[in-house]
């Protein structure tokens, strides 16, 4: 009985001590977290909740739509929205064409030599966005280095409109997100088991046929968040279609900028922000869902 008595003591001890750990635990985990949600809240739940604000009411303070009724029936409005998704797709589809296959290159390289690349990749970051715009302008100007050099081969009798169009500016986001692009492609294509193709080219399986039907699926996870990435980021781009469209393509951070700068109308603009916010989230639940459906369909 003794016996008995002294385990069932030690047993409630160690519960005790069990439950003592816990809650330090609790504490010191809500202790590490809330300065960050305090963060968090300030710096994006109450602008988010703010612009909420703006975009719903109006002036005076009472209930309003006219700020998202006018977006929706105004044909500028709406251009501008298309001309902002069309941008960001072109500059998705290019950083997937030029991507992908860079990526694999990298990957095959030798540990050495991959790192060399990676810095070559990640050396825009260095520079300042408003540098790279500008040097893209003397590359595509009328008088720039492109047209001066088609010109001196004969190719053209006049300068090609290479600049302060939807083309510089699809080309100058492409130069730009193409690292964002690469890093999750390249982290994807590094898990992937190198035997998986040996298998593939021990069943009689070409190396163009192997790779567009073993390593591309496997690497899809990496190249659908790269494109996520580049997509969502394109969006809010502001500086390079100012610079290299020329104003003659009209993007939605324009057009925030210009209703707040030149019309002082915080509502049309908390609207607009708003709507390029839900079509954001919009987009990640729709890439969260596709992401669970490759992993769930690579598992099988």
């Amino acid at each position: 009985m003794a016996i008995a008595a002294e385990a069932a003591g030690r047993d409630l001890y160690n519960r005790a001590g069990l439950a003592r750990d816990a809650r330090l635990d609790l504490f010191l985990s809500m202790a590490f977290t809330l300065p960050g949600l305090a963060v968090v809240a300030i710096c994006v739940v109450i602008p988010c909740g703010w612009l909420f604000y703006l975009s719903a009411f109006g002036p005076d303070g009472n209930p309003t739509w006219d700020n998202y009724r006018r977006v929706f029936t105004g044909g500028g409005y709406l251009r501008v929205f298309l001309t902002t998704f069309q941008v960001s797709l072109a500059t998705v589809a290019a950083c997937v064409i030029t991507g992908v296959p860079f990526a694999t290159f990298i990957n095959k390289l030798r540990q050495e030599q991959a790192r060399l690349f990676l810095a070559a990749i990640l050396l825009p970051f260095w520079t300042s966005l408003l540098v790279r715009a500008y040097a893209w302008l003397v590359l595509l100007g009328r008088n720039g280095v492109v047209n001066t050099f088609l010109l001196s081969l004969g190719v053209t009798s006049d300068p090609l409109p290479l600049g302060y169009n939807q083309f510089a500016t699809i080309l100058g986001m492409t130069h730009i997100m193409l690292p964002v692009f690469l890093l999750p492609v390249l982290g994807a294509m590094r898990e992937i088991d190198r035997t998986y193709m040996q298998a593939a080219a021990g069943f009689g399986a070409g190396r163009a046929f192997a790779y567009r039907t073993v390593f591309l699926p496997l690497a899809l996870p990496g190249i659908t968040a790269g494109a996520i990435l580049v997509f969502v980021m394109s969006l809010g781009f502001y500086v390079t279609p100012a610079i290299l469209g020329g104003g003659n393509v009209q993007v939605i951070s324009m057009r925030i900028a210009r209703s707040l700068t030149n019309f002082s109308n915080w509502g049309a603009a908390s609207a607009l922000g708003v709507l390029l916010l839900v079509a954001t989230g919009l987009l990640f639940a729709v890439s969260y869902g596709l992401r669970h459906m490759i992993l769930s369909r690579q598992r099988r």
